[in-house]
């Protein structure tokens, strides 16, 4: 029996991941604060899942564990009260996961935990590797404490693998799911001067890479992007091709913090990251250039 504890399976990468792992005969445990809401989400898929809503419904070690919970990064303005939420939801959550699994007997084998490649902080001219150290601003202190806080867990026999995961595109929802509409009207445009880098990833090959974890790594740190970052700008006029609509409207940047806050260094700031690891270890990427990944997801 191969069961998977899933925190984070009712967001926008676990509706993709949930399918895969069920085709594949692993039976997936998910953790999650609503679970009324979640099997209506996950609709007759939700027949062959396990919900929990309290570490302490799990009695026994399931074989894996993918660690994706976290409330939206870029969803509302960066308030104290939001960056609590931000950090609970991603470090808290962690904690009380490793402080359950610690008190059942045995360990996983596999664990996948999700991070994300603001780890860097803003690059200007760099590209990071796995190699790169931390920046130093609330997205690099919030990854770095969040892959802290699973660390605990890949000790021993268990094969922990940290995902730096940069932007997912995929439909419907998520990133695309807000800027297509506003794209679609002809109003899209590059952020400041456009060229902050845009490190992406295919939410297909984001799973492909979850599951090539499962059941071919033992254990690392992996960027969880395209092979092939771009500018915003070049990200802009890709997606403006794909949709056939002009994107002539740039976005100044000051206004945009005054309204944004700190939320805005996401945006304005950037970092080119590359999957040397996973590429190294022979991870193939089925969409690892942006026109033919966008032109799949809008097919």
């Amino acid at each position: 029996m191969s069961e998977i504890l899933i925190t984070g399976g009712s967001g926008f990468i676990g509706d993709a991941l949930m399918p895969v792992l069920v085709a594949k005969g692993y039976e997936p445990i998910v953790f999650t604060r609503d679970v009324k809401r979640s099997k209506k989400r996950h609709g007759q898929l939700s027949d062959h899942l396990r919900y929990i809503f309290d570490f302490d419904q799990l009695k026994s070690m399931p074989w894996a564990v993918i660690n994706l919970a976290g409330a939206g990064i870029a969803d509302r303005r960066w308030t104290d009260a939001r960056k609590r939420l931000l950090r609970d939801s991603r470090i808290g959550v962690t904690e009380r996961l490793v402080q359950r699994l610690g008190s059942l007997n045995g360990a996983p084998e596999k664990i996948i935990s999700g991070s994300a490649v603001g780890y860097y902080g803003p690059l200007v001219d760099a590209i990071a590797t796995e190699k790169t150290g931390p920046g130093s601003d609330f997205s690099a202190l919030l990854c770095s404490d969040w892959e802290g806080a699973i660390a605990p867990l890949g000790l021993g026999t268990t094969a922990l693998s940290i995902l730096r995961i940069g932007v997912v595109l995929g439909r419907p929802g998520g990133f695309l799911g807000r800027l297509e509409p506003v794209f679609r009207l002809g109003a899209g445009g590059p952020l400041g001067d456009g060229q902050q880098m845009f490190s992406w990833i295919h939410r297909d090959d984001l799973v492909n890479l979850m599951v090539w974890c499962l059941e071919h790594s033992t254990g690392g740190i992996y960027n969880a992007t395209s092979p092939g970052p771009v500018s915003n700008e070049g990200f802009t006029r890709a997606l403006g091709r794909t949709l056939r609509r002009p994107t002539i409207f740039r976005i100044p940047e000051h206004p945009a913090r005054w309204i944004l806050g700190d939320l805005a260094s996401l945006l304005f700031e950037g970092q080119a990251v590359r999957p040397k690891a996973a590429i190294d270890e022979g991870f193939i990427f089925n969409h690892p250039d942006l026109d033919e990944a966008l032109a799949d997801l809008f097919r």
